[in-house]
């Protein structure tokens, strides 16, 4: 990426901080990062795909920085780190008309960790790939809606804490749910 879209991305994060998503423009922007609005709509279209082009590199920096889990906790640190680092701007960006662009790529991300986490735990086992679609979309819709509603809390709980609660409560029924899919499997043959 080079240094003024880079430039530009940050100065949004930044503005993301100070105030509710709608309540930024591209001259506040231009502003910031002292380059002309030609510069800026160079680089992109207009806000809305700021905010698509900007979660989407986030999210592929994650995917790309943390690509194996052990357990479903692991698969959750990295996301609410990083969510944790932009609060506010997070929130904003939630609370926005902008809320299913943010929802779209949490969803994708959380496909992806929750994919390498089935993937990591069932390396030794045969799954039919129906159950093992179904397991990970169990997980994904799991993460994906306990994620949700910290957001929708303000994220004024401690997240993290919430989902080793769970994992230590429900421990071994994820493996006895793979190890059951491969039973049904050796009963095929």
């Amino acid at each position: 990426m080079n240094h003024t879209k880079a430039d530009i991305i940050n100065a949004f994060w930044q503005l993301l901080e100070e105030r509710p998503y709608n309540k930024i423009t591209v001259r506040d922007i231009v502003e910031c990062c002292q380059i002309n609005r030609n510069t800026f709509y160079y680089h992109f279209h207009d806000i809305p795909e700021l905010l698509e082009s900007t979660i989407k590199l986030d999210v592929d920096n994650i995917i790309q920085t943390y690509s194996r889990f052990g357990s479903p906790i692991d698969c959750l640190v990295p996301i609410v780190e990083h969510t944790l680092k932009r609060k506010k701007a997070m929130l904003h960006i939630y609370r926005s008309v902008q809320r299913d662009v943010f929802q779209n790529q949490l969803e994708r991300i959380m496909l992806h960790v929750v994919t390498q986490y089935v993937d990591t735990v069932t390396a030794d086992l045969t799954l039919p790939p129906e159950d093992k679609n179904l397991l990970i979309q169990f997980y994904k819709c799991s993460l994906l809606g306990i994620t949700l509603d910290w957001m929708d809390k303000g994220m004024n709980f401690d997240l993290l804490k919430a989902v080793t609660r769970i994992s230590e409560l429900l421990e071994d029924s994820g493996r006895q749910a793979f190890l059951k899919s491969a039973k049904s499997v050796e009963h095929r043959r």
